[in-house]
């Protein structure tokens, strides 16, 4: 059988950084098999965009604006931790270093599945 490259462009555009955080770690979470809920996706998103989750107006922040509360923060925080994409650096807890990205930036996501 002979390789063939199959070349599929797609675009979406996003009013805010957190949506273009949330945007990618969606297509991260599906492609790796990692299956993150819409929740996990957002903290993990907002952690990304504000640095850290372990800043006392940052967490206030994520409560109001997903209308949640501390110790359901706290378990998905647990739940992150264990699927290795969130770690506790210097005392904060931060999105692991090789999925953490710059989204003020535009994201160009290159995504190769490949035979055997």
């Amino acid at each position: 059988m002979e390789n063939r490259i199959t070349y599929q462009k797609l675009r979406k555009s996003c009013n805010d950084v957190i949506s273009v955080a949330q945007s990618y770690y969606s297509v991260l979470s599906s492609f790796n098999g990692i299956s993150l809920t819409e929740r996990e996706i957002q903290l993990l998103a907002f952690t990304a965009v504000k640095g850290n989750m372990s800043d006392k107006n940052i967490k206030e922040e994520f409560y109001k604006k997903y209308n949640t509360t501390a110790p359901t923060v706290n378990n998905i925080v647990s739940r992150l931790k264990k699927k290795g994409v969130i770690v506790k650096k210097e005392g904060n807890i931060v999105v692991a270093p090789a999925i953490a990205l710059n989204f003020k930036n535009n994201v160009l996501l290159e995504m190769r599945i490949i035979h055997g």
